[in-house]
């Protein structure tokens, strides 16, 4: 007679943390200032005003906005403080950032956002195959998070685990 096959990782008290099940896909509309300079290299006040003044925000309607300059022009800060003040009721959030790091800094406040109360005292896997930008920062985050709440953490798949940390026993 053949033994019964048992699932030891289902039958497990493990708690799967899959970043691709809780973050939203970053959605960042790009504000670049170097659309606004003059010969590409020198910001005019007034002729930025006025280009404020005149400026659709409605496409930035409850959106994240990556506010950024691609251009090498050294910009004072008032013109960031312009664009935020324009955008300030109507988009989501503004990042000064290029859009590459907005994507990473949306994630990252998803994360600090997250309700991590189920996996208080728990045995916590997080999967580690998840299409997040710059992993060490998100999974770093990520950590930062859990380790005040939970029994053990550790980093892989149920049936393959590296362990990262383990609550001292009191």
């Amino acid at each position: 007679m053949a033994e019964e096959i048992i699932n030891r990782v289902a039958n497990s008290p493990l708690k799967s943390l899959d970043l691709d099940q809780v973050l939203e896909e970053p959605s960042i509309l790009e504000f670049d200032l170097a659309e606004y300079l003059f010969q590409g290299l020198v910001l005019r006040e007034k002729e930025f005003r006025s280009a404020l003044k005149e400026l659709d925000t409605s496409r930035f309607k409850d959106r994240s906005v990556a506010l950024h300059c691609s251009s090498d022009a050294i910009l004072p800060i008032w013109a960031y403080m312009l664009v935020n003040s324009k955008l300030s009721g109507v988009a989501k959030k503004v990042y000064s950032l290029d859009p590459a790091a907005a994507r990473v800094q949306y994630q990252i406040d998803q994360i600090r956002e997250l309700d991590l109360s189920e996996y208080m005292d728990s045995k916590v896997v997080v999967k580690g195959c998840a299409d997040v930008p710059d992993k060490e920062k998100i999974y770093s985050e990520l950590t930062w998070r859990l380790i005040p709440l939970v029994q053990s953490l550790m980093y892989g798949e149920p049936c393959s685990t590296v362990p990262v940390f383990k609550k001292p026993r009191e």
